[in-house]
C-alpha cells in the first residue's frame, strides 16, 4: 500500500529558532523553514535524500529514544568535530565508552550519542 509513498518522518522541539540553528550550522543540514506566522516549521534534508519534519510543540517532551542516526566513515574525525562545534556527548550507564564518548566494541558499531537543543537523542556512528 505505501510501498511508492515518500514518506518521511518528523519529531517536536520546543524552540524552533534553536532548531534552526542546530541543525544548520552545528550539524551542517540543509535546513528550510515552511509554514507561516501563525505554524512555522521546518524541513531538514538529510543526505540520503529524505526529508525530516520538525515542528514546535508547546508542551514538548524530549524523545528518550535515538530519532536519528548519522553513520559516518571516520567516527573519531566526526566525534572530535562535534566536539570543536560545541556538542557534549550522552553517556549511557550500561555502555561503556571512551574519553571521547564513543561505544566501541564486538557487538555493533562505533557509536556516539549526543542531544540536539530540545533534549531530542540524535548518534554519529561508524558506518
Amino acid at each position: 500500500m505505501f510501498g511508492q509513498s515518500k514518506a518521511f518522518s518528523g519529531f517536536s522541539v520546543d524552540d524552533l529558532d534553536r532548531a534552526r540553528q542546530f541543525y544548520g550550522d552545528t550539524l551542517g543540514l540543509q535546513v528550510e523553514e515552511t509554514g507561516d506566522a501563525d505554524m512555522r516549521m521546518l524541513t531538514i534534508k538529510l543526505g540520503s535524500g529524505a526529508s525530516v519534519f520538525v515542528y514546535p510543540k508547546e508542551n514538548h517532551t524530549p524523545a528518550s529514544f535515538t530519532i536519528l542516526n548519522f553513520p559516518v566513515d571516520d567516527i573519531d574525525v566526526a566525534v572530535d568535530e562535534l566536539a570543536k562545534r560545541g556538542v557534549s556527548f550522552e553517556r549511557y550507564a550500561e555502555f561503556e565508552h571512551d574519553a571521547k564518548g564513543i561505544v566501541r566494541g564486538p557487538d555493533g558499531p562505533s557509536i556516539a550519542w549526543f542531544t540536539d537543543p530540545a533534549g531530542n537523542v540524535l548518534a554519529v556512528l561508524k558506518e
